[in-house]
Parts: structure tokens; sequence; C-alpha cells
């Protein structure tokens, strides 16, 4: 019984277990075919089906792509001459990846190319979130002579890359800062919106003010491109091939840049406007806004000492004065009333007698002198407040306003550019709906001599003297281009006659600017003076003395030849205590130019030897002692400060 048992209780024989075997080598040998097949059928998928992606990934880790920033595309002027530029620019890059000490490089970079303490912190941080071969700006706007230096040490500087390529540069300097506006780089709200590489590419910069901002798409060109071999690790092994850019398409303006140049210039130690247009065509010649920035500056990146010199002056040289600067046009408006005048019915040969003002019930609205018996080309020539209070009281301010609209106050006007201000025209209508109030006939007289609600731009002057002399209602231009032809102002050309002869009497008759005359063998100048008030002044004074931001405004609107008009502009100057002080000298020099262009820069060169130089001289000076006084003394400053104080005691 038990051999029995120890029979039953024997282990598999070996035919099972040669069986067994067999059987689990067909189990894996099967599970590593499957897994074989999906191999071989995955490789051959990607093999074929997406052979092309992988393709473009591992050619994408291989080689890299650079974008070369494009050369925006020039401002010209209606001759062909040059506004903006562009001008070849030394740069120092550190491509993070080939940086082998940060901190040395850093610190030699800075002891060879001035930097200071702000740019080398950017530099650090821009480090910090940096990958690869993606450039970093260390300095743009180099000079040669820094760019050299920094390339003779690149052996001991591994990472470092100074380039050379292209910044906007603009010959004019600040007296363009306001007509063009500027560039810089893109900003992170820029990049937003777009998310095209190109805007975070050193060296590039897009349009941030002005036409420059304007035309961007025309002006910003198509990148060029370097293809670079790297190794996996981002290094850079040679450079395989480049294209390169395409320039963006220049833009002409109607601009005179000699005519613009010698404006600014002939604008002095003013704060003001001259602008000047064709009055056939309404093409802008010049619109001069002085004082200015440098817009230079911005595009190689403003200092903030510089900044803060610019908005701590007080004649505001960020504001662009021919397009955003309002005033009360004072006596510059006379023609115009003058025109609505005679639109109602006034005699122009009616005179009103002169006495020192016109009483309007128990106030007396008081004139710049005693006139006599004037009729309307005296009464312009001479600027007769009374005979002006007497006609508009007659006919209403509703009956003026339209023709100011007519010649360009108040209106809107489709201009690249990005702020426009456009200015206030008065009547019963808009007081009712601007103050919920009756318009009165106190209102009526103060705004037919240019003061109470009314406001204008230089612009808008300078357009209303342009159409008062062709009598065409031209449209303003500042893009060259055909023109469409201008219709007829709704005014008689009799009574446009009648204003041009009382404006030729200004200047060349006995009026308030006859000093002015233009020193010109067969030309003449028309015009119109004024003083408009900042403030309600008490006593005699009229804001022709104290504080400067309290004197009155100076203002002047003309057009030349008289006999066959051409030119209409207008100047306006801040505080000038007087058109004919002020603003009338300006406009005879600038037409001078027009016509004579050695005895203007004769007059001009003459009166820059008493001012301190050109404005750029100027400005310089300026700055330097700005930031010298903003870093407080020097060294040795106080060295002779602390001797001097010893020796004293």
């Amino acid at each position: 019984m038990a051999a029995r048992n120890m029979k039953e209780e024997r282990g598999p024989t070996s035919g099972q277990l040669e069986i067994r075997f067999s059987r689990r080598t067909a189990l894996v040998g099967g599970i590593q075919a499957a897994l074989g097949a999906v191999v071989a059928a995955r490789m051959t998928y990607i093999s074929i089906f997406e052979n092309e992606q992988y393709k473009l990934a591992a050619e994408s880790n291989r080689v890299n792509l650079t974008l070369i920033p494009p050369r925006r595309g020039w401002f010209i002027d209606r001759y062909g001459k040059p506004i903006a530029t562009n001008r070849a620019d030394f740069r120092v890059d550190l491509i993070p990846e080939r940086v082998t000490d940060k901190a040395k490089t850093i610190k030699t970079l800075g002891e060879l190319l001035s930097l200071d303490k702000d740019d080398i912190e950017r530099i650090n941080r821009e480090l910090s979130h940096a990958r690869g071969f993606q450039p970093v700006q260390v300095k743009d706007g180099l000079d040669y002579e820094s760019f050299a230096r920094v390339s003779v040490r690149l052996p001991d500087l591994p990472g470092v890359s100074p380039r050379q390529g292209f910044s906007r540069f603009y010959p004019s300097g600040p007296a363009v800062g306001h007509l063009i506006g500027y560039v810089g780089i893109a900003s992170a709200e820029d990049y937003a919106k777009n998310k095209d590489p190109l805007l975070i590419t050193p060296g590039y910069k897009i349009g941030k003010d002005g036409l420059e901002k304007a035309f961007e798409d025309r002006l910003q060109g198509k990148p060029g491109a370097k293809r670079v071999e790297v190794t996996a690790r981002g290094k850079l092994i040679r450079e395989l091939s480049s294209r390169s850019d395409t320039p963006g398409k220049p833009v002409q303006l109607t601009i005179d840049i000699d005519l613009h140049n010698y404006a600014s210039r002939r604008l002095g130690l003013e704060s003001g406007s001259v602008v000047i247009f064709d009055c056939l065509t309404g093409d802008i010649l010049t619109m001069a806004s002085m004082p200015c920035f440098d817009p230079n500056s911005f595009s190689d990146g403003i200092g903030a000492l510089e900044y803060k010199w610019l908005r701590q002056d007080d004649h505001i040289p960020l504001l662009n004065k021919s397009l955003q600067g309002l005033y009360p046009p004072g006596s510059t408006l006379k023609p115009m009333a003058g025109l609505a005048m005679l639109k109602h019915g006034i005699d122009p040969e009616e005179t009103v007698s002169c006495g020192g003002g016109y009483r309007l019930g128990n106030r007396v609205f008081k004139c710049l002198g005693r006139h006599g018996p004037m009729n309307m080309r005296s009464a312009i020539m001479k600027s007769c407040n009374t005979y002006f209070y007497a006609m508009s009281n007659r006919i209403g301010y509703d009956a003026i306003a339209p023709a100011a609209r007519e010649l360009g106050l108040g209106q809107e006007f489709a201009l690249p550019f990005t702020s426009q201000r456009y200015g206030t025209v008065p009547d019963s209508e808009w007081m009712r709906r601007k103050y919920g109030k009756e318009w009165s006939r106190s209102d009526t007289l103060n705004a037919t001599i240019g003061q109470g609600y009314v406001l204008a731009s230089p612009f808008q002057l300078a357009l209303m003297a342009a159409r008062i002399a062709s009598g065409l209602k031209v449209d303003p231009h500042i893009i060259a281009g055909k023109r469409k032809p201008a219709q007829h102002l709704p005014f008689p050309d009799e009574h446009l006659a009648i204003v041009r002869e009382g404006m030729d009497m200004v200047v060349n008759g006995a009026g308030t600017a006859v000093r002015s005359r233009l020193d010109l063998p067969d030309v003449r100048m028309g015009g119109k003076t004024g003083t408009a008030q900042v403030r309600a002044i008490k006593g005699g004074q009229r804001g022709q003395s104290g504080a400067w931001k309290y004197r009155d405004h100076g203002l002047f609107v003309c057009f030349a030849p008289v006999d066959q008009p051409r030119y209409g502009a207008a100047v306006v100057i801040e505080h000038g205590m007087g058109g004919a002080r002020a603003a009338a000298p300006i406009a005879k020099d600038v037409l001078t130019f027009l016509y004579d262009r050695e005895k203007a820069m004769a007059a001009l060169e003459a009166l820059e030897a008493g001012w301190g130089g050109t404005p750029v001289e100027r400005m310089q000076r300026s700055l330097d002692a700005f930031i010298a006084a903003s870093r407080g003394p020097t060294r040795e400053d106080s060295e002779a400060a602390q001797k001097k104080q010893t020796e004293a005691g």
C-alpha cells in the first residue's frame, strides 16, 4: 500500500516537462513577436506617415533661425529730401548659452561701455530669463570706438556678440519731433496683441507716436533671416546661410523740410508754433512746434534724467502745439467776422465812431485806443474792437459762427496724426447744450474779438488764413499725392477782397504790423495781429508783464503775396505779450525764407548768436546742466567747497 502511494506522489515526467517548456517558450516567443510587430508597425508609421514632422523637428533642433530686423522706410519731404532715415548702428548682445562667466562678462562690458546701474540690472534680469542662443541686448547706438573696444576683447569674452545694424535717425533733430513722432522697442502690451517674434528681436523698433506710428504697416518692411547650426544644447557651431531684409516703403510728405527747419529755429527761445499752407492745394508746408524733444533720444532709448528734464519744463516740449495747443485767437478772427457781417448785409463803408469802448447796458467793453470813425477796412487795419462790438451786436453771434466753421475753425480733419484738438466755435445752441443757459449779448461781443469761449489751434488759424487768401475751401494734406480741386467758399469775391484789403493795410498801411513788412521788392504780406488774454486781469497791465505763464498770447495770421496769394500762415507765441511784438516778426522772416533764403538765414544767424546757438546746442547745454544738478556736487566740488570753508574760518 505504501509503495503504491509513493508511486502516486511521483513528479511530472520528462515528457510533461518538455511539453510545459515548449508551451511557455511559445508564449514568450509569441509575446516577443507581438511586441516586435507593434514596434515595427510604429516605426513604419513614423518613418512613412510622420516622416516630415520629425524631420522638421530634428532640423529645428539642429538649425536655428535668427531674424534680422528690417530697415524702416524713410520719410521724405515734397522735394525728396530726407526727414527720417536709417543709419549704421553698432550694438553689443550676449548669447546666453556661450557666456561662461556672467558676472565677469557683465562687469567687463560695464567698464568698456560705461554701463550705468539701470543697464546692468536690466541685463542681469533678461539673462536670467533667456535661454540658448536667443541674444540679450547689452547696448545699442554705440559709436565705432566703443564697438572696437569690445571687438578686440572678444577672445576673453565668450558669448559677447558685437553686431552692426541700422537705427532710426532724424537729421533735423528736435525740429521734427512733433511732426514725425518717434520709434521704440515693442512693449509687453504690443507683443500681447501681436505674437510676431520679430517684436522681441533685439534691435527691432516700432512706431510709438506721430506719423511713425500712423504709417507703421507701410514703414516696417520684411525681416531678413540667418540660419546657424547649433548643438542639442544650443551651442553655436557655424553659420549656414542668411537672407537680407526687405526695407519698408518710403512716405513722401508735403512738408518743405528746409522751410520747416528754418521755422523751428526762428521760434528761438519762444514757446509756440508756425504753420504754413499752400493755399491753392491745402498742402502743409511746415508745422513747426517748439520747444520739442529730440526724437533721436527716443530712438536710442531715452534716459530717465532726460525724460525728467523734458517733463519738468514749463514750456511743455512734449506737447505738439500746432495740433494740440488751443488758444483764444484774439483779433485774428476779425477778418472772419468781417466776412460774416458782409454776408448779413453790413455796408463795409458804414462807419462806427470809436471813443475807446462800446457801451452795452451798464457795462463798457474797452477798445485798444480811441480810433475815431472806422469802416470795415480801417477797423481791421487798426484792430478796432469798438467797430466789431457794434456790428456783431447788430447781427448776433449765431450769424458769425457759421463763417468761422466754413473757414476751418472748430472742425475735425482727416489727418494721420494720433492726437488732434479741434477747439470751440460757440453759439447759442452750443451754450444751451454745454451749460444749459442762454447766449447773451456780452458773449457775442467777447467771441467776436476772439475771447470768451472761442478756442482754436495754430493749425486751424493757418487754414483760416489760407482759405481767406485763396477763396477756396482747401482741405489740409500732409501726404504728397493727387488733390481734388477745392470748391469755392460761400462768400462772394468782392467780400473776400474787402477783408484782404484790410489785412493788406495791417502790414503795408498804418496797421498794427507795419514793422513786419516784408523787405522784398515785389512781395507784400497781408495779415492780422492778435493778442489774447490768458486770464482776466484788473488794472492797466493787461498781461504785459509779470509771471510768464500769465502773460498774453501773441498771434498773427497772414498770407502772401497779397496780389496773388500762394501761402497762408499762422504764428502763435505762448505768452508772447502781443501779436505785433512776438508773432508777426517771426512770420516776416519765415515768409522771407520762401523768397530769399540767404537774406532770411542772415537774419536768423544774427538772432541765434544772441540766443546762445541753435536749438540743438541750447538743448544740450540745458540738459547737461540739469543732469549735473540732479546728480549733486562732484567729489572735486565738495573738496573745493570744504577747502574754501576751512580757509575762511
